[in-house]
């Protein structure tokens, strides 16, 4: 056998990366459902029966509508059942029970309100149900808004702010690593300072001070931006830490030596010759990343430091149930908390098999 039927016969770095990666179950399941949720938030607009800012006042507190496929012990095309308002004969208060009288077929692909979907004015939905009849998969708030429609619409949200927030913190964070551990001296004992500055604080209380600063009469995209801005300022101090102690390893190795004596400058020796080495590094780091800024955006929604109406997230939504009170009665409003369990979720799982998939040394 010829070195060169060996060399075209051994599999590529990539491959072997791909092969380490498929052995992880639970990364492969984290890895579709982090498809799949992007993929939601991306169709979120199409697959939402109803606008976000669309209010039912007839149905506030409207519990989640049980889709159906059998009716009188026959097997017909899925559809639910209208609620009614009536009169609770102890306590006299309103609250909608089924009304099993009416089937309301669901269909699909229905004509609803219009939106905008990568700039086009559009007005088809996935499913939905015939005019003057409503569905509430999920339930509805307190004013009468469907959750599934803003669950839906909130992922957008959720889930860029920690994409958006982690290529702005790697951008600082990588920038100033490198410069610190290539330069060293005085440059590298100032950067470190201003670092272990950020990193004495305590993240939630700097968050929310940071926040804070976000003026209430901004509009919802600006405010969109301020957190994200937040997120990122609080996040590159720990990765620009990581980065100088692999650039200071790095530094000493004969490609960057040949790349210096052949006149390259710093900043391209930086960025060109040292930080590709590191790809697998970052790539694993911003994955595993990823889940804290999904989590610090959900918890200044929270609080009401954040996202703002009409714009919606997870967090947003979940601060509809503050209280035991409200759980016990409507307990359908912590549906987006189960989002961003999963997505926190996946986001660890397929981190995790990314890690093992860029170790060479891994089986």
């Amino acid at each position: 056998m010829t070195a060169r039927s060996i060399t075209s016969a051994a599999p590529s770095p990539l491959k072997l990366a791909w092969r380490r990666y498929r052995k992880s179950r639970l990364g492969v399941v984290g890895g579709w459902l982090l498809a799949l949720l992007y993929g939601m938030a991306l169709f979120s607009p199409f697959l939402a029966p109803y606008s976000i800012t669309a209010q039912h006042e007839d149905f506030s507190y409207q519990p989640p509508q049980g889709v159906h496929i059998v009716q009188g012990g026959r097997l017909r095309a899925p559809f639910v059942y209208g609620f009614k308002q009536v009169r609770d004969p102890v306590t006299f208060a309103r609250k909608s029970v089924e009304d099993r009288t009416t089937p309301i077929p669901i269909r699909l692909f229905v004509r609803g309100e219009p939106y905008r979907f990568l700039g086009l004015s559009a007005t088809l939905h996935l499913f939905g149900v015939p005019e003057g009849h409503t569905f509430f998969p999920l339930g509805t708030d307190q004013l009468g808004r469907d959750l599934l429609s803003r669950t839906l619409v909130g992922a957008q949200v959720s889930l860029t702010v920690g994409v958006i927030g982690v290529l702005i913190s790697f951008a600082i964070g990588v920038l100033l690593g490198g410069i610190s551990g290539y330069f060293g001296g005085w440059v590298d004992n100032l950067i470190q300072r201003v670092v272990e500055v950020l990193l004495s604080f305590p993240r939630l209380p700097i968050l929310l001070s940071l926040s804070a600063l976000i003026p209430a009469r901004w509009p919802s995209t600006w405010v969109y931006l301020g957190i994200v801005a937040v997120l990122s300022l609080i996040g590159w101090a720990g990765l620009a830490r990581v980065v100088r102690g692999q650039v200071l390893a790095a530094r000493g190795a004969e490609y960057v030596a040949a790349a210096q004596a052949l006149g390259a400058r710093d900043l391209r020796v930086i960025l060109r010759h040292i930080t590709p080495n590191l790809s697998s590094f970052l790539v694993v780091t911003a994955t595993l990343a990823l889940p804290g800024y999904i989590l610090g955006e959900s918890a200044l929604s929270f609080l009401g430091l954040g996202i703002k109406e009409p714009m919606t997230s997870w967090g947003l939504l979940l601060k509809d149930a503050q209280n035991f009170q409200t759980l016990r009665l409507y307990p359908w409003l912590l549906t987006p908390g189960l989002f961003i369990f999963l997505a926190v979720l996946a986001f660890n799982f397929f981190g995790d098999a990314l890690r093992d998939a860029a170790d060479t040394q891994s089986r």
